[in-house]
């Protein structure tokens, strides 16, 4: 690695729920640095999660990203000359930044819908343990587990 590292910034908390995290999900939608339309996806897709289900759009939030966020990875690792996956534990900066990128994924993957609401029924089916983040979640873990063996390498 060259040079320094680059130093961490701290964000904003975003102005309806006075949350750090929401702001840096906000950031993560951002596309071309329209962060407007990115509030108003956000907002609009807990303001949709509100009105379906009755429950508050941030509470289901926090439990869609709980539920995707990942313990166990795997890393590759360079030992004699071949490579093991190595199962690592998950920082939380790292976990969070993994929660927010599969479901973003897999809201845009899903068709025919404006952004909020495909964002909102990802949401609530993250939620709910259901949904393409919880299987994107489901397969690192599974890969983790069967490489067990290799975890001495770490």
């Amino acid at each position: 690695m060259r040079g320094k590292q680059a130093p961490k910034r701290n964000v904003a908390p975003d102005p309806r729920y006075k949350s750090t995290q929401v702001s840096k999900f906000i950031n993560y939608i951002m596309q071309r640095g329209k962060k407007t339309v990115a509030t108003k996806i956000v907002y609009g897709a807990f303001d949709y999660i509100e009105k379906k289900t009755g429950e508050p759009g941030y509470d289901v939030w926090m439990k869609a990203m709980q539920n995707v966020s990942p313990s166990l990875e795997v890393r590759a690792r360079r030992i004699g000359g071949a490579n093991y996956q190595v199962p690592v534990e998950v920082r939380p900066e790292r976990r969070f930044t993994l929660a927010s990128r599969w479901i973003i994924e897999a809201a845009s993957a899903r068709a025919g819908k404006p952004m909020r609401e495909k964002l909102a029924l990802e949401l609530m089916d993250a939620s709910r343990n259901e949904g393409a983040a919880m299987k994107k979640k489901e397969d690192v873990q599974r890969m983790a587990e069967s490489n067990r063996a290799f975890a001495h390498f770490a």
